[in-house]
């Protein structure tokens, strides 16, 4: 298994990684939100029939 950041060897102490520095990219990269899950647009998210009422 190799390394998801720089591809090298992964170490068994930093698994799936190859060392500390590469763990700490990738949670770098989970905390900036460069990590996402594409969905498909259905076109409800801009239909206001479908908003929640506004509360008065």
């Amino acid at each position: 298994m190799s390394c998801p950041i720089c591809r090298k060897p992964a170490q068994p102490e930093y698994r799936p990684f190859c060392s500390r520095r590469c763990a700490d990219v990738d949670l770098a990269r989970w905390l900036r939100a460069d990590y996402t899950i594409p969905t498909p647009l259905t076109g409800l998210e801009d239909d206001p029939d479908l908003s929640e009422p506004d509360k008065d």
